[in-house]
């Protein structure tokens, strides 16, 4: 008899059957986040929760500091113009001791990272919301609040994942390494803090808010533009030159770039299915000083996408073209700031192992098959697949009214996720007894 033998290993109805336990306190530990106002600069508090909770699970626990001047050098650091002064990272660790008692043979063991982040986007008003935003509550087999399905419940997954495993008194086999960062909203430097500091593995799954296997996702920059008028008396229009006029003439021929950029004949083999994989949006905008005088000053924060393989610098460039011959048309005086994201396209091949294993666990574990697809927005798995050489991609609970109001997380979803993430760490790592 081998040693393999002497141990019975959890089968995955087992597993499945140790995820459902806990689903109670999925849902208990996903309001206590979800309470928490994670708004950017404001994710300390959750951060520090985050540290306890990695603790209860006995993972050796990294919770350190983002310095700006440690990653401002690395390919895909995105500029900012906000200070760092407490913003951190949390990684938890676990490393398994050695062991003969193991699910898989050494050569097939491999390690594994899940990364999710705890910063929300703003809520928009508050009283649009049927509860407060930071007041979780559950209706109709969804948890509502900002933030419950972007992507505390991806954490939530991961984590219970994790300790179904150890109800049943196993561990993984290989390292894992589980993570919640900052900024994935706005830069995605908290995860780049975290490859800088040595933190990686065979594979990556970062369980965003969406119930398929992600295998593409675009780029996207962001800048703020500045145009400058004359400010005048409206009796004497004539003698100024208006800058709120002028922005948007801007934005419209930026509107022109976006959809010359959407045209079929050179969309992305990934993207063809979407009639518009490209968008540009105008989140904010400011300008004018009072309602009878000619306003002087307007400015209007972009947001433009484009495709996987077209370089930062050549979309810069582009961007800078259209909004200078604008300008120069106009008479406008203008700035340019490129500010948060500057964030490349990518591609998760379909055909890779990891992504392999993962449709063949979800198939097996939820009996159903999986859905392969791209999305119009990016992730941090950038990082890892084009810089880092990892395979990665986002698998996580379904989720409505991400970045809106009444944002929610479907409960079973998020009990189905979980189980696909624990089936997959016996199936990618290994199991080994916990003693």
């Amino acid at each position: 008899m081998s040693d393999i033998d002497k141990v019975s290993f959890p089968t995955k109805q087992e597993i499945i059957d140790s995820v459902d336990r806990l689903q109670n306190e999925a849902i208990e530990k996903l309001k206590q986040m979800v309470s928490f106002d994670s708004l950017l600069g404001k994710e300390n508090d959750i951060q520090i929760y985050m540290e306890e909770v990695f603790k209860s699970l006995d993972l050796k626990v990294d919770r350190f500091p983002i310095i700006k001047e440690d990653i401002e050098k690395l390919p895909g650091f995105s500029p900012v113009n906000w200070s760092y002064d407490g913003k951190e990272n949390v990684v938890g660790l676990y490393e398994p001791s050695p062991s003969s008692h193991c699910s898989l043979d050494a050569e097939k063991r491999k390690s594994l990272l899940f990364n999710g982040h705890v910063d929300v986007v703003p809520t928009g008003r508050e009283g649009l919301w049927t509860q407060h935003p930071f007041s979780p509550y559950v209706k109709d087999g969804r948890l509502y609040g900002r933030g419950s399905g972007d992507m505390k419940a991806g954490i939530v997954a991961f984590i219970i994942a994790f300790k179904a495993l150890r109800e049943l008194g196993f561990v993984p086999a290989s390292k894992l390494v589980m993570q919640t960062v900052v900024e994935e909203e706005c830069t995605g430097n908290g995860t780049l803090a975290c490859l800088a500091k040595g933190y990686n593995a065979d594979a990556v799954i970062i369980p965003e808010p969406f119930f398929n296997i992600v295998t593409a996702q675009v780029g996207l920059v962001w800048c703020k533009v500045t145009v400058r008028g004359r400010p005048a008396h409206t009796l004497e229009m004539e003698t100024g030159i208006n800058a709120i006029d002028g922005a948007m003439y801007v934005v419209g021929e930026l509107r022109k770039l976006e959809e010359e950029w959407n045209k079929k004949e050179i969309c992305h083999e990934s993207f063809k299915q979407f009639p518009h994989p490209l968008n540009f949006n105008l989140g904010i905008i400011n300008g004018g000083e009072w309602t009878s005088s000619v306003p002087c000053e307007c400015a209007f924060n972009l947001r433009a996408g484009f495709f996987p393989g077209t370089p930062l610098e050549q979309v810069r460039e582009k961007v800078i073209q259209v909004i200078e011959k604008a300008c120069k048309e106009k008479s406008l005086p203008y700035n340019i700031e490129w500010n948060g994201f500057q964030a490349e396209g990518c591609v998760h091949p379909q055909e890779g192992q990891m992504m392999k294993q993962l449709g063949d666990t979800f198939r097996n574990t939820l009996n159903k098959e999986p859905v392969y697809s791209p999305l119009l927005c990016t992730t941090d798995t950038r990082f890892f697949e084009l810089y880092y050489n990892t395979p990665a991609t986002c698998f996580g609970p379904e989720a409505k009214n991400i970045h809106g109001i009444d944002e929610s997380v479907s409960l079973d979803s998020l009990r189905d996720v979980t189980r696909v993430l624990a089936c997959f760490i016996s199936d990618w790592c290994g199991l080994q007894p916990l003693h």
